[in-house]
């Protein structure tokens, strides 16, 4: 059944887009970046880092919406309560689909945004490293703020300013991997592996409480 949930949800993603926009909106904040601070290689070496996981964090709020809003709507969580699937279960499968629909595009993306940013081979390597581990929490964050403003009016603007404070120590310590080494690293597998594991139980309690 799990398995079903996510090969549902990631081809849902797929047909609406969700994979690609993420990624576009990624490349568009690169671009667009050194046209803001100017060509000097230095600096975009000192802070490109920072600069790929902003555009992450933003990237990873523009399918918020899809998440668990249209099954709502659609009366698909009743259909699975009723056929006794755990609302726990049905979130882990959310968040896997979501973490698979932006994540890996995302990693392969960044390749570009490197060039774009004039990243050294092994500034671009742990950036990379960092977005594989920190990209999961970033899932559970989404998928943890779809739910709580699932049926709200205005639920984009609201999932942003839930989401975006909750992300800053993912934001903190992955763009600290580019600097500070094993010790962000640690700090930011810690903090992800945290939200992983609560995000599927506090989606389902929210999911639960808007039904009810």
């Amino acid at each position: 059944m799990l398995i079903a949930l996510i090969r549902r949800d990631l081809r849902r993603s797929v047909a609406s887009g969700g994979v690609w926009w993420p990624v576009a909106f990624f490349l568009l904040v690169a671009t667009l970046f050194p046209f803001a601070v100017g060509p000097d290689p230095r600096l975009l070496a000192r802070v490109g880092g920072g600069v790929v996981w902003a555009a992450a964090l933003l990237a990873a709020l523009l399918p918020v919406e899809r998440l668990v809003a249209p099954d709502v709507e659609a009366g698909v969580i009743d259909q699975l309560l009723i056929r006794d699937v755990p609302l726990p279960m049905v979130a882990a499968a959310k968040l896997v689909a979501h973490w698979l629909g932006f994540a890996p595009p995302l990693v392969l993306a960044t390749v570009v945004a490197a060039a774009l940013l004039d990243l050294p081979g092994a500034t671009l390597g742990r950036v990379e490293l960092g977005l594989l581990i920190g990209t999961p929490g970033l899932a559970a964050l989404g998928l943890t703020t779809a739910a709580l403003v699932a049926g709200l009016r205005g639920a984009g603007a609201v999932a942003g300013l839930v989401m975006l404070p909750l992300a800053v120590p993912l934001l903190i310590f992955g763009a600290g991997m580019v600097d500070a080494g094993p010790g962000a690293a640690k700090l930011l597998a810690a903090v992800s592996l945290v939200l992983v594991a609560g995000a599927p139980f506090v989606a389902a309690a929210a999911i639960r409480a808007g039904m009810d």
